[in-house]
């Protein structure tokens, strides 16, 4: 066991040998758990093939992120029963209960039989375990960034607390790593399998051949899962080494420990203003921009831009190999000039680069889509018939014209604008030149209907330059193992993703000193918590499936950006008129709340 010093306001020494074990250690297991937590979102596409079978492609999209965010949304509700436990027990028994949770899910969900076997189940368990692992991580940051600052010399917060905010992006390399060593033997060595459809009946090509998906997506994709226990032992092992924060210790053998840390965190307004100003004025900005540099542009690489999964884990995985380094860059800086400046320039440089920086993204990935988006592309409909095609349940059936044509334009990643037609006219489209009718998904011939109207929009598309088949799309990035990246193109998507990661870096890397700062010890674990989680879980979780809705919904494959940018924005002037400055400079043990 390590031994630490409870003299807790004696911090501007050097941490000790044994100090910076109770650190590293602390962070260690802190990955695991976020790797834990990052396969799902790595695997979204291959989980959702496998547990949204019956829905519709776009649809199945959605429904997966979703699941994806499902773990975000009870984030809250785990910060409060983890932070309130953190509070009135401990720090250190807190993280074990929440490691075990978080392990064990992970586990559950790579034995969890697919929906051919089990049907409509398994897609209900899966969002249980989801929510599971959800409620675990809810309890482990706060309690993490806690424990850390707690321990830490006064003038390095940010430094030693930017080493937990690493954690979530290794988590995510350590991901994306296993699961491109997975993918690349699995495929290599197993034969493909044949695809299913939502009854589990093998699906004939055109031609009468089955139709063949890779081994990892079959199966494979359930070993990193499987693999998680292993990871969990380990992360059990180093949280008992552990001892308690010093600073909980002192508190509670003065007896200063808060009997109702809720009700006193958000009970009264004092403490609830300092945690609804960290939300909008902190978290909220931060949580976008992080989740736009990592997990949206995975998504937008993949669904978007249309390179394939392991090319595209691969360039993400090289831009976190470069860019993590900044987490513990502006942490440090952060303990020189104060964390506001930092997280609030982060955010507003990312509200204004944004739109240039994907539009890059796509020109340098997939020139030739680039290219065919400049094909004008109107499609003329009644505005009745267009819905907001967002289904966050999976029930909502979008048959009118109008909404298939959105939908077919969107899968194929083709920018268009619309143009109002009189009521009850069936929606059309022109690309370039060339008109192609509608048809109404309710009508008897839907069917035939369907084939004849998804011919000609391929048809047009090609003609004007659109890649549909993307194994015919020479121009496409590709990867072929982990170390192909350099050429031009390749190198220049690393850099563009690597400049995303810099972005999160700014904005993470100081949020944890920040927020240990705005409380008093007693009920630190519980406020943090909180609008940590609200922020990241909500405004940040949501944020893949809402910006794919809101690009389906307009037309344009950018549009969903917009989410990030306002939110982004609103935190700039928020934080800028409300967040108080300085608190780098502040002696967290000074005000402990009574």
């Amino acid at each position: 066991m390590t031994t630490t010093t409870t003299n807790v306001r004696d911090r501007s020494r050097p941490m000790t040998g044994e100090e910076k074990k109770v650190i590293l250690a602390s962070s260690a297991g802190t990955i695991f758990e976020w790797y834990d937590f990052y396969l799902y979102g790595s695997l979204a596409a291959v989980i959702g093939a496998q547990f949204f079978t019956p829905f519709p492609e776009a649809t199945r999209n959605v429904f997966a992120l979703l699941a994806f965010a499902a773990g975000f949304i009870v984030r809250p509700f785990g910060a409060l029963v983890f932070g309130s436990l953190g509070d009135l027990i401990g720090r250190k028994y807190t993280f074990l209960m929440t490691i075990m949770i978080m392990g064990l899910s992970t586990f559950f969900v790579g034995m969890l039989p697919s929906y051919y076997s089990w049907g409509v189940a398994a897609p209900i368990i899966l969002i249980t375990l989801r929510m599971l692992q959800g409620l675990a991580l809810g309890g482990e940051y706060g309690g993490a960034a806690v424990y850390v600052a707690e321990h830490a010399p006064a003038n390095q917060r940010g430094y030693f607390t930017a080493f937990i905010q690493t954690t979530a992006t290794l988590g995510l390399l350590l991901s994306l790593i296993v699961i491109i060593s997975v993918q690349g033997y699995v495929n290599g060595n197993y034969p493909d399998q044949p695809v299913l459809d939502a009854a589990g009946v093998a699906v004939m090509n055109a031609d009468g051949t089955p139709a063949m998906m890779k081994a990892f997506n079959s199966w494979g994709w359930r070993i990193p899962f499987l693999g998680s226990i292993l990871l969990l032992a380990i992360s059990l092992y180093i949280r008992l080494q552990m001892n308690e924060s010093p600073a909980f210790k002192k508190m509670k053998e003065e007896g200063a420990q808060s009997k109702a840390p809720l009700r006193e965190a958000f009970g009264n307004w004092k403490n609830g203003k300092i945690a609804l100003i960290a939300l909008l004025g902190l978290t909220a900005g931060q949580a976008v921009v992080w989740y736009s540099g990592q997990f949206y542009a995975l998504f937008f690489m993949q669904n978007i831009v249309k390179i394939d999964s392991f090319s595209a884990n691969v360039f993400v995985a090289w831009s976190l190999v470069l860019g993590t380094g900044g987490f513990l860059f502006f942490g440090a800086l952060s303990d020189r000039i104060g964390r506001k400046p930092i997280i609030l320039a982060g955010c507003l440089i990312a509200a204004v680069t944004y739109f240039p920086v994907f539009k890059f993204l796509t020109e340098t990935a997939n020139p030739v889509l680039s290219h065919a988006q400049d094909t004008p592309i109107t499609v003329t409909a009644d505005p009745a018939d267009c819905s907001f095609q967002f289904n966050p349940v999976g029930t909502a059936k979008f048959t009118n014209s109008c909404d298939i044509m959105k939908a077919g334009l969107t899968a194929r990643s083709a920018n268009s604008n619309t143009e109002d037609a009189p009521a009850g006219t069936i929606a059309s489209v022109k690309v370039g030149e060339t008109v192609i009718q509608g048809y109404d998904g309710k009508a008897e011939n839907a069917a035939d209907e369907k084939k004849r109207f998804d011919t000609e929009l391929n048809a047009a598309l090609t003609a004007a330059g659109y890649p549909i088949n993307p194994s015919e799309n020479t121009s496409l990035a590709k990867a072929e193992h982990f170390l192909d990246i350099f050429t031009a193109q390749k190198l220049t998507i690393v850099a563009i993703l690597t400049y995303l990661i810099i972005l999160v870096t700014m904005v993470y890397g100081p949020i944890a000193a920040m927020l240990v700062e705005l409380f008093p010890t007693r009920i630190r674990y519980s406020g943090l918590s909180l609008p940590y989680h609200i922020g990241n879980g909500w405004f940040g979780g949501l944020l893949p499936a809402t910006a794919f809705a809101i690009s389906a919904q307009t037309g344009n494959i950018y549009a969903g950006l917009w989410y990030a940018i306002v939110i982004a924005l609103m935190t700039v002037v928020i934080g800028a008129l409300f967040v108080p400055g300085g608190t780098h400079k502040k002696d967290i043990f000074a005000d402990d709340g009574r």
